[in-house]
């Protein structure tokens, strides 16, 4: 579809400018930046404006960070509130009015059976301090040292968060096999994978040969998102709990990305119906600003005062902007809005994929959807070529990203290889809005598959 351009809110070479700054004065760590070269200068709900006057539709969301989208008028009206109040912006970890209003208001909307007997710890800003202070509890609590994690996972960036992640090498931290359809490890998939992973894991921790130290906890994600957008299945979910229950080892959920409705219920562990014993929550509780805690079973409360603490862990304006969040998605039912929608993009996204042999799979829940891209003549180890599990083709991702934002679409794109383009669209995404998310989508993905035909035809002449 055509994208007609607005006239430049500055000259090109402000825009530009900005850009050139950045590159020579920012990290060579940085990312986003890398593949979406823009300059934001406002934006509301979907919408982002850069400085050069064009619009996109963000599909990104802070990576899931801004469940209403951007400057919601019940978060700005919040933050508003409290400085126009005169409250103290820093607390440390001192009792305030609106910590107190944020900790009634997110207990609400945790499962009964959990919220009823919970402690809260408010770590530092970012999802991954509070998932080491997670580590640092069940360690604290049970007295054992390992940790088990699964492969593809995400858990952050710090030591013990990205050691417990699926790039992580020479760590004490045993890995186990996550259940897939599209690329299970045992080659089976559905229903007898999960069951086979499952079984793996239990087989594992009752062999006294099997070399895994004795775990202080076990972490998952309900649906991996880095890793490619992985819905975890309910029933192996359940097992999870069960073998980690029988033997005693708490149970961590990381719900730094699927919380607050991502997922279609507002909180992704009550698609399985199962009771954590710790769970990590970042990203959208703070209402776009920085807020992590860990909510756990009061049981496991046996550290000492400080033993987990953060100069930042008391930003009021965070807990102001997470309380109006959490509120507005519970009282407009923005949980069961984004399990109808995800349902209707995914419909649309497989009907895409049946003209488009370089979809291998589409997947997700709710509104956080995955498209992995493959090439389906590549040659398969096995001398095959095509079929369901294709390679991956992160090129092809790559161009399909940078095609959706020449068309005003911001997606990411995750998985093992980069090659899984990723939607996370605000909950408060419109039936129209989603409709032109996927147009773009479609019509990205064709242009980049054109490019890729010329380039194939090119280099076959030669």
């Amino acid at each position: 579809m055509a994208v007609t351009e607005p006239a430049p809110l500055a000259p090109p070479s402000v825009h530009e400018g900005i850009l050139r700054r950045q590159s020579l004065r920012e990290s060579a760590a940085r990312t986003y930046a890398r593949s979406l070269p823009i300059v934001p200068v406002r934006a509301r709900g979907l919408t982002i404006e850069g400085a050069d006057g064009r619009r996109y539709l963000d599909c990104l969301s802070g990576a899931g960070t801004l469940a209403l989208g951007h400057n919601h008028p019940v978060v700005l009206e919040a933050i508003k509130n409290v400085i126009d109040s005169g409250a103290p912006l820093h607390v440390l970890d001192l009792a305030t009015p609106v910590k107190d209003a944020f900790t009634t208001e997110l207990f609400a909307t945790l499962p009964p059976e959990f919220a009823d007997n919970a402690r809260i710890q408010f770590c530092g800003p970012a999802g991954t301090d509070a998932v080491e202070a997670a580590f640092k509890l069940v360690r604290a609590a049970t007295g054992r040292s390992g940790l088990l994690a699964f492969t593809g996972a995400y858990h952050g960036m710090t030591a013990g968060a990205l050691a417990a992640s699926g790039g992580a090498e020479d760590v004490r931290v045993t890995r186990l096999p996550f259940p897939q359809d599209y690329r299970c490890p045992f080659g089976i998939g559905g229903e007898r994978g999960a069951e086979v992973a499952a079984r793996w894991t239990e087989s594992l921790l009752d062999d006294p040969k099997g070399g895994a130290p004795a775990p202080a906890g076990m972490i998952l994600e309900p649906v991996q998102g880095e890793g490619g957008v992985n819905p975890a299945p309910d029933s192996w979910m359940r097992r999870m709990r069960e073998i980690t229950a029988a033997r005693s080892i708490p149970l961590i959920a990381d719900e730094v990305q699927t919380g607050v409705g991502r997922t279609g219920a507002f909180w992704a562990v009550q698609h399985s119906g199962i009771v954590p014993d710790v769970m990590v929550l970042s990203k959208a509780i703070g209402g776009s600003l920085p807020l992590a805690v860990i909510v756990y079973r009061s049981e496991l409360d046996t550290w000492q005062p400080g033993a987990h603490a953060g100069t930042f862990r008391g930003n009021q304006l965070a807990m102001a902007a997470g309380t109006a969040t959490l509120t507005y998605v519970r009282e407009n039912g923005l949980a069961e809005r984004a399990a109808t929608l995800g349902a209707r993009m995914l419909a649309r996204l497989q009907a895409l994929a049946i003209d488009h042999p370089c979809i291998g799979d589409v997947r997700g829940r709710g509104l956080m959807i995955g498209v992995e891209l493959v090439d389906p003549e590549a040659e398969m180890p096995t001398g095959g070529t095509g079929g369901p599990e294709a390679p991956p083709d992160p090129v092809l991702a790559s161009a399909v990203q940078q095609e959706c934002l020449r068309r005003g679409l911001i997606v990411e794109l995750g998985g093992r290889h980069s090659a899984v383009v990723r939607l996370l669209p605000p909950l408060t995404l419109t039936d129209e809005q989603a409709t032109a998310v996927l147009d773009r989508l479609a019509d990205a993905l064709a242009a980049a598959e054109r490019s890729s035909n010329r380039r194939t035809l090119t280099g076959s002449a030669r």
